[in-house]
């Protein structure tokens, strides 16, 4: 028996929902944490609004199911978070300016360090407020997006008073085995120097989704899945049933019958070739829809595909309801599905999109209201 929940109001204002199985994502956490086994920890990330599925929907259902940490990109990310759940654990990934330090330090928010000036900052205001504030020093092992490789200014990072150094990590570039193996020895390399020096490390980590599945041997004592929690497969060694949990739906708004040679949509650029009944469905790019699917996405209605017709609006798309001749306004049209019963899956529109699959979902505005079914 499925139960539904929303974010926010109870009542649904929009006909235009994302719709997310809380129960294939804590299975899909149970499958990481059975691959990783007890002795990995795992921190899922849930940044860009928990990659379209809603950061704060979707968290306790992952730390319910033994998230380690909850990893974001951005300050503003976290501190939606930390309003919701005051004592969970939460990482930021991404760079915090040193200005804003203090807010890092109040919020009790472990913070990734990228620079000396910026653990200076941190340090500074720990010692202010009167507490220790946990890092994780970032290395720069290749990628060069973030992170240092210099002993030395690590070193000074872990000397400074009012930080815990927590953990050393860094992020693979996924260009191919050699690559990676030189990025993974990089990382290990400056572990083990460090240590030597006497400094010691809670968590080491490396892996992302795709390496912890296909890297065993990278995932130290710690993994950030991101797409696999979501049951987006990027994998292409290794193998884990994770399933997609989310599914984008709308309904009919309104019905046209039109005649050959009529426009549809912003400049006419899709005209009827012949007489042609069409459907008005209320979402558009401003809802994270890519508006390059024109002519080539579509949508499906009582099992059948119907194809986008001309220009996508910014709140609004037609559709080609030919096929559907029993289609009624308020009707429900499956915008991305799971792939079964002619629906389109993440992958597929990637693909038709030209893009991956992380951005389908992640650029699904938080518009659309999010539907949890457990």
């Amino acid at each position: 028996m499925q139960t539904e929940q929303t974010t926010g109001s109870e009542l649904l204002l929009r006909d235009t929902i994302v719709k997310v199985n809380l129960s294939d994502i804590a299975e899909n956490m149970r499958l990481i944490r059975e691959m990783c086994g007890e002795d990995v920890a795992v921190m899922p990330v849930i940044k860009a609004n928990g990659y379209g599925h809603g950061a704060v929907g979707i968290a306790p259902t992952l730390i319910e199911s033994g998230a380690a940490y909850l990893a974001v990109a951005t300050l503003t990310e976290a501190l939606e978070l930390r309003q919701a759940y005051p004592d969970y654990p939460l990482f930021i990934l991404g760079h915090t300016p040193a200005r804003l330090s203090d807010i890092v330090v109040e919020n009790r928010i472990t913070q990734t360090i990228v620079s000396l000036s910026q653990a200076q900052a941190l340090s500074e205001a720990a010692q202010k407020a009167g507490t220790v504030a946990k890092i994780h020093l970032k290395v720069d092992t290749g990628f060069h997006r973030l992170g240092i490789y210099d002993e030395e200014e690590f070193w000074q990072i872990c000397q400074l008073p009012g930080l815990e150094v927590e953990g050393i990590f860094s992020h693979l570039a996924l260009v191919n085995d050699e690559e990676d193996e030189l990025q993974y020895r990089r990382l290990t390399d400056m572990i083990a120097r460090l240590e030597a020096r006497g400094l010691s490390f809670r968590y080491k980590h490396i892996a992302d989704s795709i390496s912890l599945v296909d890297y065993p041997q990278y995932r130290l004592n710690m993994v950030r899945p991101g797409a696999l929690i979501y049951g987006l497969r990027g994998f292409h060694k290794g193998y884990l049933p994770v399933r997609q949990c989310i599914s984008f739906e709308s309904r009919i708004s309104q019905i046209h019958d039109i005649r050959a040679g009529e426009g549809v949509g912003y400049d006419y650029l899709w005209r009827a070739p012949k007489d042609t009944r069409i459907g008005t469905l209320p979402f558009g790019y401003s809802d994270g829809y890519p508006r390059n699917m024109r002519d080539k996405g579509y949508v499906t209605i009582h099992g059948v595909k119907c194809p986008i017709l001309g220009v996508i609006c910014m709140d609004q798309c037609m559709v080609d309801l030919t096929d559907v001749p029993q289609a009624q306004e308020g009707d429900l049209a499956i915008v991305y599905g799971n792939g079964e019963n002619n629906t389109m899956s993440i992958q597929e529109a990637c693909e038709l999109a030209g893009t991956n699959k992380n951005e389908i979902v992640a650029r699904i505005l938080a518009r659309p209201p999010r539907v949890y079914v457990k």
